[in-house]
């Protein structure tokens, strides 16, 4: 007995020939069988009998026909086209992710960033202008602007992808993917699986470092992310015409005077006194002249750092001979020192790290490479004047970095100063300069309290105290709605390893290499703390403080650990 189909849908139809040799032709009916010419079969019931086993139960049916692909136990086949169980449920539970209108852009887009495409709930289009939808060409044109902006004044490539991210959402399009490298912006907008994406792209060729202009786009892109301003595509682009005009808020001179004052209350910082802080300023105005001679002339940034360097370095060789003869009882290497701490790519660095933590690591090996060119290139400048110092007998010092001079009120007074004119150089806005030179007079204190005082390595007292301005400079940030970097980058002035880099550097020019290795891996020590310590107290900052209106604490999703495969 051959149990017959439930539906035509339970199994493929036979072919035509998989009929059975005793089949008559198509056609032709069965033939009637008769029971007295033919015997039955052995398995047919007798007559009078009904399908009943003796004990009264029914016999049992045949089971269906079923795939020999299959599970046993009636358990849903993977390779089905049909599913007849639900998926199973994670243990906790599917997350949920809930924003909250009243966190600031930047978190708000950076969880949606950090989650799947296919778990990213459709963005609801802030700026409705127009029925028949925004102009996708346009719109991704005016996101790549924004972001060349951004990325070409020091932002982090986490930062720059969310803001791009946050203009496509605001303006109604969902399905984009932002990428950011070094030099190549591009974004591609998929309206459906049917359709042909949409993809454009941006070289960043010229980089600038105008916090004012970094403030300004900051500010186009929340009244574009906030619902209760309305911003059209063509007022957006007037605006960012605007930003791109508008001129330095501080002219050349005041930037020369700028750098001269930071080289000199930096080498107050390290022990100098009056002489050594109109020396090293001198030098440092004279490095800043020789530099903007150097781009008038076309050179590339490389030998602008060579010119550069070579001044300080210089005034201090000057200063060692001359106090030798007069028998000066200063500290000329403080002049060098100074002269240092203002031309070391500290914003650059910070920038390169924090991307290498975030995931983005082409863009932070990009960024690490050119901070590398630009030591090598002040390397070559100060090894130059010091081994020219070294024939001529200045009696250069390795031994006075471990002689320090506790001044703390001076000390605090100097780091205050040399944060407010590196705040000046960044080209930063006046109502951002009071707050980061404090945060900088902060920073001090604190490595000075744990270093001087606790007698605590200076690896560990530079990464707490950079945590606590990147902690401070987020806390600002965050409650201002802007960028983090002007309330961060000039308050590390103060932290930057200037006198290791220095007496590194005399001890390749004294032959001394041991002395010099080890000074200068103190010197990339204390910049790797200083980086890991500013992207940390940013994180600490989004993990703990609350969002403002909302009472709760802002999160994100991370990548998980690969566990070493």
């Amino acid at each position: 007995m051959v149990a017959e189909p439930d539906g035509p849908d339970d199994r493929k139809p036979s072919s035509d020939e998989a009929h059975s040799a005793f089949a008559p032709p198509p056609g032709v009916g069965q033939p009637q069988a008769d029971e007295r010419d033919h015997p039955s079969s052995e398995f047919a019931l007798p007559g009078g009998l009904t399908g009943t086993a003796p004990g009264g139960t029914a016999p049992e049916r045949p089971e269906p026909e079923r795939s020999a692909f299959d599970l046993p136990g009636g358990a849903p086949s993977p390779y089905g086209g049909r599913r007849t169980t639900a998926p199973p449920t994670p243990a906790r539970g599917v997350p949920l992710v809930t924003l909250t209108k009243d966190a600031p852009w930047q978190d708000r887009m950076r969880t949606l960033l950090r989650m799947p495409v296919g778990d990213r709930p459709v963005p609801e289009p802030v700026q409705r202008h127009d029925d028949m939808g925004p102009a996708v060409p346009r719109v991704l044109d005016l996101t790549l602007r924004i972001g060349e902006l951004l990325l070409a004044g020091g932002e982090g490539a986490e930062d720059v992808e969310a803001a791009m991210y946050g203009v496509t959402s605001a303006y109604g399009l969902d399905h984009c993917e932002p990428t950011v490298t070094f030099t190549l912006l591009s974004i591609s907008h998929q309206p459906s699986l049917v359709e042909d994406p949409v993809t454009a792209s941006r070289t960043v060729r010229r980089r600038g470092t105008d916090y004012t202009r970094l403030a300004a786009v900051y500010t186009l892109i929340d009244d574009i992310t906030t619902e209760d301003t309305g911003v059209t595509l063509e007022e957006a682009y007037r605006r960012l015409a605007e930003i791109r005009r508008n001129r330095h808020p501080y002219p050349g001179w005041a930037l020369t005077v700028a750098s001269g004052v930071l080289a000199g209350a930096a080498s107050v910082l390290v022990g100098g006194d009056l002489v050594v802080f109109v020396a090293a300023a001198l030098g440092a105005m004279l490095g800043d002249r020789l530099a903007w001679l150097c781009a008038g002339r076309g050179l590339p940034e490389f030998y602008q750092f060579v010119v550069a360097a070579m001044p300080p370095a210089a005034m201090g060789v000057a200063l060692t001979l001359i106090g030798s003869a007069l028998h000066w009882g200063g500290r000329p290497s403080a002049v060098i020192t100074g002269g240092l701490f203002a031309l070391l790519p500290g914003r650059a660095l910070v920038a390169g790290v924090q991307d290498g933590l975030t995931g983005y690591y082409i863009t932070a090996s990009a960024r690490l490479l050119e901070v590398l060119y630009f030591f090598i290139a002040i390397v070559i400048g100060v090894l130059m004047v010091l081994y020219l110092g070294v024939q001529l007998d200045a009696q250069l010092n390795p031994e006075a970095a471990l002689h320090t001079v506790a001044r703390p009120l001076v000390q605090i007074l100097a780091a205050v100063t040399l944060s407010l004119t590196f705040a000046i150089l960044l080209q930063q806005e006046r109502s951002t300069v009071l707050l980061v030179s404090l945060n900088g007079g902060v920073a001090w204190t604190v490595y000075a309290a744990m270093h001087d005082t606790g007698g605590i390595s200076p690896v560990a007292s530079t990464a707490v105290a950079a945590g606590l301005v990147g902690l401070f400079g987020q806390l600002l940030s965050r409650y201002q709605f802007a960028s983090a970097l002007p309330y961060v980058t000039a308050a590390l002035g103060p932290l930057m390893p200037g006198s290791a880099t220095y007496f590194g550097l005399l001890g390749f020019a004294q032959n001394q290499l041991d002395r010099g290795l080890a000074s200068l891996s103190t010197a990339v020590a204390l910049a790797l703390a200083i980086a890991i310590g500013v992207n940390l107290g940013g994180e600490v900052s989004r993990l703990f403080l609350k969002v403002p209106g909302s009472g709760r604490a802002s999160s994100r999703r991370a990548a998980k650990r690969t566990r070493g495969f």
